[in-house]
């Protein structure tokens, strides 16, 4: 009777242990996966995230842009030069800049005007008498676009239209440019750059785009100027918009300068710049 039962539980103690053996190669048990993730856990973070968002790229800022394309991107001259150049943007129109090209010749002030290339076709005779008065004329778009905004081929007809239609009154291609609002980007600067064009920024910003009045005005500037400064205003603008406050201020400003001691010059002489003609 004994030898009847031996065979199966034989037989069912090997069945069991093939069984046990096959488990323990498939998988672990649950416990040790918790063990795993718990080891896990305990690695220390980045402390400034991962590669990834970090690494993204991101656009330079303007301070980036100028410092990388010192050359080509200016906003001052020489801080040992006891001179600062007055710009005018937005140019022309016929109310503001034909009383600003007044003051100018009164006072025989030389200055630089970023002009727009439609409003150009709309007063040819204004450019003509800034270049016959010694001014410098430099590019500001053709319509006063927000540069950034566009494809590669609509800035650079932004850029050639305007510069062709003062040349065609003036008799050179302009080598000074100002962007609109003053945004760019760098493959806009990269462009320009192998054009031998400078983009012009300031240092001294006048506001009188508010529609500040003429006391506002002299205080904006006269408070910040220093040797080397270029000084922002406008000769035109946008509907609505009243610059009389620079038209009355700009006498003032030019004899304070002047009584420090102080020339007002032209950008290319401000930056020892070849105008290009």
């Amino acid at each position: 009777m004994r030898s009847i039962w031996v065979i199966p539980l034989l037989a069912l103690i090997i069945c069991s242990g093939c069984a046990q053996y096959k488990s323990n190669q498939v998988s672990p048990e649950p416990e040790e996966i918790k063990n795993y993730d718990v080891q896990t856990s305990r690695t220390p973070n980045l402390l400034d995230g991962s590669e990834g968002s970090v690494r993204a790229p991101h656009p330079l800022s303007l301070a980036d842009l100028r410092a990388k394309y010192k050359s080509t991107f200016l906003l001052n001259g020489s801080p040992t030069k006891r001179e600062v150049a007055l710009t005018f943007d937005d140019a022309p129109d016929d109310r503001f800049t034909p009383q600003i090209l007044d003051v100018l010749k009164k006072e025989d002030v030389k200055a630089t005007f970023f002009v727009i290339g439609n409003r150009v076709e709309a007063h040819p005779e204004i450019i003509k008498r800034m270049a016959d008065e010694g001014h410098v004329v430099g590019n500001h778009s053709y319509n006063h676009a927000n540069l950034p905004k566009l494809s590669n081929a609509d800035f650079r007809n932004q850029v050639t239209k305007t510069d062709g239609l003062v040349r065609s009154i003036t008799g050179y291609k302009p080598m000074l440019i100002r962007p609109p609002y003053g945004n760019i980007s760098e493959i806009q600067i990269q462009w320009l750059a192998s054009q031998h064009k400078k983009i012009i920024f300031w240092n001294v910003d006048s506001l009188d785009w508010k529609g500040l009045n003429a006391e506002q005005v002299k205080t904006n500037i006269l408070s910040h100027v220093h040797q080397g400064s270029i000084v922002l205003q406008h000769a035109a603008g946008g509907t609505g918009e009243d610059l009389s406050g620079t038209v009355h201020a700009l006498p003032d400003i030019i004899k304070k300068l002047r009584s420090d001691g102080i020339k007002l010059v032209t950008i290319p002489e401000l930056l020892d710049l070849r105008e290009g003609q």
